[in-house]
């Protein structure tokens, strides 16, 4: 993950992550020194510039890039550079029953609540992460945002909490009621569908859903949205509408988002799979 200003600035940003309870603060310090102090929060976060060195459980850590930092509520902490240049960073403040809330049963999922260590090394896991903190910023998303951000948390738990765990397949959902959350998604793509809207229509929790739905469907469900989207998307472009005008009418939020997605899909842009589909 890199810092996306000035190495040499200090800046703190705040904003909503992309899922209820949970928010993103980015930042990069020079010289500060936070005083010891404590969250009612778990705190999960990356370092991606620097190093970062913070007081916790009466030793020293010490983060670099490719670290994951993981604060259980109420875990008193304190943190400075680690270097000379500062660090540059990023912490989820995910509310304290955000998490316990993704342990469940019926979803395959079961663990402990609190995290071993203050920070692991765990480059998978922090990119895994730093994918999802991305997503949560693009608009026209939330579902992909939040499903990301749901999975990045289910694996730092499963993988690094005090009880080590494996997710085995979810209780089988039935038929009906994931169809009938398919068939939402295909009605209302143009909207931005949320993974709370999908799972008040099925009538289960939306840890639940996303796991269901990817264990019937093969994909979750932001990657079925984005396949409807591109589906109709194609439709429209041999119609002979805009880009612009295509990208509005399936959902995306822009003609580069919509660029975005259908290149990681087809390995072309629009207007190059156009030109194969309609030469001159």
């Amino acid at each position: 993950m890199q810092a996306d200003a000035p190495a040499a600035s200090d800046w703190v940003q705040y904003r909503p992550a992309g899922a209820a309870g949970v928010t993103l603060m980015r930042a990069h310090f020079t010289d500060h020194a936070f005083e010891r102090h404590s969250h009612p929060e778990y705190g999960i976060g990356l370092t991606g510039s620097g190093v970062q060195t913070f007081n916790c459980r009466g030793t020293t850590q010490t983060s670099v890039p490719g670290d994951v930092i993981l604060l259980n509520p109420d875990q008193a902490h304190d943190g400075l550079p680690g270097q000379a240049g500062g660090y540059g960073y990023c912490m989820l403040y995910v509310e304290a029953d955000v998490l316990p809330g993704v342990l469940q049963r019926a979803a395959g999922i079961q663990g402990s609540r609190h995290f071993r260590e203050p920070v692991v090394h765990a480059p998978q896991a922090a990119a895994t992460l730093h994918r999802a903190i991305l997503a949560t910023g693009q608009p026209q998303e939330s579902m992909r945002g939040e499903v990301l951000l749901m999975e990045a948390f289910v694996q730092l738990l499963l993988q690094h909490g005090e009880s080590p765990r494996t997710a085995p397949p979810p209780v089988h959902a039935g038929l009906k009621r994931l169809q009938r959350v398919r068939d939402h998604i295909r009605a209302n793509a143009d909207r931005d569908l949320s993974i709370g809207e999908l799972a008040a229509a099925a009538g289960v929790s939306r840890v639940y859903l996303s796991r269901a739905f990817a264990q019937h469907f093969g994909v979750p469900p932001h990657l079925y949205l984005n396949a409807v989207r591109l589906a109709k998307a194609r439709k429209l472009l041999l119609q002979g509408r805009a880009l612009a005008e295509v990208a509005a009418a399936v959902g995306f939020a822009d003609q580069s988002h919509f660029t975005r997605r259908f290149k990681g899909a087809t390995g072309l842009s629009p207007g190059a799979w156009l030109k194969q589909m309609r030469p001159a």
